[in-house]
């Protein structure tokens, strides 16, 4: 459960709008407050609450969501200057359907980079959101608004999505708990599309236990979106207490360690110790993983937007309009085959979930580097900051398996900016992932990071 006070959950929303104006300045993670809204929901809640109804188990918690999630009334922008021509969206998508079916409250939409493209929420129409424990540096991407806006404290729960990273990146980068379902696990209905066969959406949290109850609510098969099947494991909050008994358990090394800092790595090490993991594995093949990401991602949203690029090529993001273009260029026989090599990975993978239950490895190469800034170094290797941001997590993604980003401390090496882990489990798994959580979190090993001067 998420905890509220005992003021009315109008009083405590109005509060919540009024923070968020006052502060988000700053941060930038909001494009749009839905305060008309919120205030109606607080009130259907109190009214509930008055008359001795169950308001359901998220009652009165605010929320917000990614803005390529359908909010009624609103033009779903995707953070794109294009989608401002955009009616209206006629319906809410799914999951903010039922989160306000357990009575959560919906207060505003979050920037995000262009059509998803990104690491960092650098948005040339919006506005580059700032990591609320550095404001000079980026939150990460392309659900940077999501993870800054739970950072900031400025509401307890969010949505983003992630592709090839986009909600375990800004997780990492601003000391936070995500989770990045199995793919098809939760219904995408009613969100703006990146790359259909790899896109995922998922919450963002404060709390572990925050990031379970919303898991909880929004699960289940959903006819609008043909990716979402029955799940094969349900997940029941109170998952993250029952331990680690009898969980095989093994963190990543090899290519996850070798594309990761070292004091990363140590963090990584330090978490493990804290549980009593000391078994170790490389998984096969990551960087093809990887390579077959970048192909499907680069040809599926380019296609997606062709048209658009044909004709109004400039309006699009600086940042991502070569990559869009360059994709439209690649040859169906590519495409095919890293889709084939996606398949391969996967079932190379499952061979070693024969063995390990749950697989810990870092989520980022690093903390979160400056607004603005190119290039990086991992390893004393100088690479560029926005596609390599996403080392650790495209392998990852590509095969569609769930994941908790972790927050696991911060780095006095890097201006003491947060970093995560990912806690890596078999497809339909997450209840093995939320244990490990809990185990962590219950060890001092990992919880979310507040500001520096905030307790």
């Amino acid at each position: 459960m998420v905890a509220v006070s005992n003021s009315s959950v109008t009083a405590r929303t109005e509060n919540v709008l009024a923070d968020i104006r006052a502060r988000d300045g700053a941060i930038n993670a909001f494009v749009d407050i839905t305060e008309a809204r919120a205030l109606a929901q607080a009130r259907r809640v109190d009214a509930a609450l008055a008359a001795g109804r169950d308001a359901g188990p998220l009652a009165g918690v605010p929320f917000a969501v990614k803005n390529l999630f359908d909010v009624k009334g609103l033009a779903t922008l995707a953070g794109s200057k294009i989608n401002r021509e955009r009616p209206p969206a006629a319906a809410d998508a799914t999951l903010i359907t039922r989160l306000e079916a357990a009575g959560a409250v919906l207060v505003g939409t979050l920037n995000m980079d262009e059509y998803a493209y990104g690491f960092s929420t650098e948005n040339t129409h919006y506005g580059a959101t700032r990591n609320p424990h550095r404001l000079g540096h980026v939150a990460g991407g392309s659900s940077g608004g999501s993870a800054a806006a739970v950072a900031a404290g400025l509401v307890p729960l969010t949505l983003g999505s992630d592709t090839n990273g986009s909600i375990r990146v800004p997780s990492s980068f601003c000391g936070v708990w995500g989770l990045k379902p199995t793919y098809g696990r939760l219904s995408r209905a009613g969100t703006f599309p990146f790359v259909n066969s790899l896109d995922h959406v998922g919450p963002f949290s404060q709390s572990l236990a925050g990031l379970a109850a919303a898991y909880d609510v929004m699960q289940g098969s959903d006819p609008l979106d043909p990716a979402c099947r029955p799940p094969q494991v349900q997940f029941v909050s109170g998952t993250e207490t029952r331990g680690i008994a009898g969980l095989r358990i093994a963190r990543a090394t090899g290519y996850f360690e070798d594309n990761a800092e070292a004091e990363v790595v140590a963090r990584v090490k330090e978490a493990c110790t804290r549980i009593g993991v000391t078994r170790t594995i490389e998984i096969p093949h990551a960087a093809l993983a990887r390579a077959a990401a970048f192909i499907i991602t680069a040809s599926e949203s380019a296609q997606l937007h062709l048209a658009n690029l044909k004709s109004r090529a400039d309006d699009f993001e600086p940042l991502i309009r070569d990559r869009l273009l360059a994709g439209a260029l690649i040859p169906a026989s590519w495409y095919l085959q890293a889709q084939r090599v996606r398949r391969w990975c996967h079932r190379q993978l499952m061979e070693i979930f024969n063995s390990i239950d749950v697989i810990l490895a870092p989520a980022t190469p690093r903390p979160a580097q400056r607004i603005g800034q190119d290039t990086f170094t991992v390893r004393g290797i100088e690479m560029l900051a926005r596609p390599n941001t996403g080392l650790l997590t495209q392998p990852i993604s590509c095969i569609g398996l769930p994941v908790i980003a972790a927050p696991i401390g911060t780095l006095d090496t890097f201006n003491g900016l947060p970093v995560g882990m990912q806690i890596i489990a078999a497809p339909w798994r997450e209840d093995l992932c939320f244990r490990v959580a809990g185990a962590l979190e219950h060890a001092g090993a990992a919880a979310f990071i507040p500001l520096a001067g905030h307790s």
